[in-house]
């Protein structure tokens, strides 16, 4: 079997981990608490599909006018909407919008139209005259009812410390439940406006910036105003007797981001003292992502009835403050929100990243976690079972589009291990590309497009590794054999087998730590097959091998043993001279063996081939003027033993 050499890099590093069992499983109770909420929440996506008749215009714009009281189950008021027709012939434009609530009227320029609402929760509204491709129209629908309490609650009624609370929640398909919407995920609308009328002693949260409050009597009218594209299910609106405080986010060169918070008074001191976490995290994706993608208005947190939490645009909608739950919400204002999955088989472009964004917080020294043991705690409940892809192949379960283990977790592993193949520089900037491409930069996006921008910064296919990775279900485990002969050449070959028949070999850049003599350093293998044998030289003698010491790589049940390197391979070695060392311009071998060798082969550094040599007898000359000054690695092959020497060139 041909035995290959590779020179990657050589690390010279120590790691102390400490143990933070307790915290860890705090985090991952987050985890698992958010990924839980998210599958209870969603049982209606199983019973609805984006609609055709919404698919011939583009909304540009909703004025969202509501009357509420947290106390009452109710929804009073009117939408408007802009929209362009997207065909021509235009005649007639569709909502969705649920049976249970009644339409009493639609306006255009304040004249009544014809509609039906039909009972597949589709209002169709018949316009004035047919408009052409590219025309700019609106209506407003007016309304009222009772909405339905769907899966979790789309709109939902509850109470804290005995005081009422009305939140919404749609994602994916729940805003139909309580306005008249276009649910897909293709279409987001350009700017919102939203007015809510509510008694004085309640505050409304909602999307933006908050442009008035209005005292009308004994009630008030808050006004939010929204400049950035938006999905549907993204708009949301929370009331409740908030009290307020707000912290800010500095920002080099430029105006602070304000966080302004809507928490229960009851747990206002909490509250203060936990998201001063978000100020720090914050400057972390800013600096790791680019700034917050809405930093004209603001973030921020709106307290809520819910278990887990809700990406809401520009205010997170919060059922406590842990500092995972935090840093989880927050990364999804990147991921999600400023760039939206395009398909729930892309769920992990919102999940995952938010999972992993979690992370990089305890890589970078935030919160309580450790960094590495949040690596293994991952790792472990991934690979707990031996099949599961981050792909979603079944969009009509609800447990599979959000399950922990694989769309937030794996999807997670997945990133960290591009982020190993291509290296920091090339991930982050490839990530920054695909975040601010035009097309997807508050828009939409698919696998396939965050693919091909890591591609294009790195110059490598991803293909075979999102065959893999992404398609392919399940993990490798990794069996590695090595040994050191007299000359400090180490000899390793590296097994694998896979936990599932979808992927046959994981083609992964291997680090393994050798450690001896005070010394450890770590070595990359490319490996490209089970069986692979590589070979290196190490200036000490090492004592132990660890495999993927820093986490790098999503595997389970891997084994590092040593074996003994041959005497022949010692006896070869007292036969061979190899001189002058340093050497100017030729380098000659002499040996004095049984047979000749296979091959003689010159690599520089990095572990490119240079040049090749059949030898005819047991005198080699090769020649080294013209090469540049630096160390280059001899090569020689007899039979099954390797020899490789280190040569310094002048």
């Amino acid at each position: 079997m041909l035995r290959k050499f590779l020179f990657i890099y050589f690390a010279v590093f120590t790691t102390a981990v400490a143990s933070q069992a307790q915290s860890e499983e705090l985090f991952h109770k987050d985890l698992y608490e958010i990924a839980d909420a998210e599958r209870r929440n969603h049982t209606n996506i199983i019973n609805f599909r984006s609609s055709p008749f919404t698919d011939n215009y583009d909304l540009k714009y909703h004025r969202l006018e509501w009357t509420i009281d947290p106390a009452v189950l109710y929804i009073s008021g009117s939408v408007t909407s802009y929209f362009e027709a997207k065909t021509a012939g235009f005649q007639e434009i569709n909502f969705d919008l649920v049976k249970e609530l009644t339409v009493s009227g639609v306006l255009h320029q304040g004249q009544p139209l014809a509609f039906i609402h039909h009972d597949d929760d589709r209002l169709q509204i018949f316009l004035p005259e047919a408009l052409s491709a590219g025309q700019l129209d609106s209506v407003t629908v007016v309304y009222a009812g009772a909405p339905p309490q769907t899966g979790f609650g789309s709109f939902k009624k509850a109470t804290h410390a005995g005081v009422p609370i009305l939140w919404t929640l749609s994602e994916p398909y729940g805003a139909r439940d309580w306005w008249p919407c276009k649910q897909d995920l293709s279409d987001k609308i350009d700017s919102i406006d939203v007015l809510v009328r509510t008694p004085e002693v309640y505050r409304v949260a909602s999307n933006g910036l908050l442009e008035s409050e209005t005292v009308v009597g004994n009630e008030k009218i808050y006004h939010w105003k929204h400049r950035y594209p938006i999905p549907t299910y993204l708009i949301a609106i929370a009331v409740t007797n908030y009290a307020v405080y707000s912290d800010f986010v500095p920002v080099p060169n430029g105006n602070p981001i304000e966080v302004l918070n809507y928490v229960y008074p009851e747990f206002m001191t909490d509250a203060q003292t936990a998201t001063t976490a978000t100020v720090q995290v914050m400057q972390l994706y800013n600096e790791l992502f680019g700034l917050y993608p809405f930093a004209n208005e603001k973030y921020g947190h709106a307290q809520f009835g819910w278990s887990g939490g809700m990406e809401h645009q520009t205010m997170s909608f919060m059922g406590g403050f842990s500092f995972g739950l935090q840093a989880h919400e927050l990364a999804h204002q990147w991921f999600g929100d400023k760039v939206t999955c395009g398909s729930w088989e892309d769920i992990w472009l919102n999940e995952g990243f938010a999972t992993y964004l979690t992370g990089l917080t305890y890589e970078h020294g935030l919160g309580t976690q450790s960094w590495t043991g949040w690596l293994q705690n991952t790792m472990t409940q991934i690979t707990n079972m031996a099949d599961g892809s981050v792909w979603v192949n079944d969009t009509t379960s609800v447990n599979r589009i959000f399950s922990s283990r694989l769309t937030y977790s794996k999807g997670a592993m997945l990133l960290h291990m591009l982020r190993w193949k291509l290296g920091d520089e090339n991930f982050f900037q490839g990530v920054r590309n695909y975040l601010s491409d035009p097309e997807h930069a508050y828009e939409y996006a698919l696998t396939q497009d965050l693919k091909g921008h890591l591609e294009n910064q790195s110059g490598l296919s991803l293909t075979e590794f999102f065959e893999d990775w992404f398609y392919g279900q399940g993990h490798p485990s990794y069996q590695v054999q090595w040994g050191q002969g007299g000359s400090g050449t180490v000899q390793v070959t590296i097994n694998q087998t896979t936990s599932h028949p979808s992927v046959d070999f994981y083609e992964m850049p291997v680090p393994i730590r050798f450690a001896g003599a005070g010394f450890d350093t770590t070595l990359v293998f490319n490996h490209t097959f089970s069986g692979q044998q590589f070979s290196a030289l190490l200036p000490f003698e090492v004592e132990t091998a660890t495999f993927d010491p820093e986490l790098w790589i999503l595997s389970a049940n891997n084994s590092v043993n040593e074996v003994l390197v041959s005497s022949e391979e010692a006896a070869l070695r007292n036969s061979l001279r190899i001189f002058p060392n340093p050497v100017l311009e030729n380098l000659n071998l002499t040996f004095d063996w049984n047979r000749l060798p296979d091959a003689i082969v010159l690599f520089d550094a990095q572990g490119k081939q240079l040049q090749a040599i059949s030898p005819q007898n047991n005198v080699v000359s090769i020649g080294m003027k013209d090469l540049p000054a630096g160390l280059y690695v001899v090569e020689i092959r007899v039979g099954e033993q390797v020899i490789l020497e280190k040569v310094a060139k002048i």
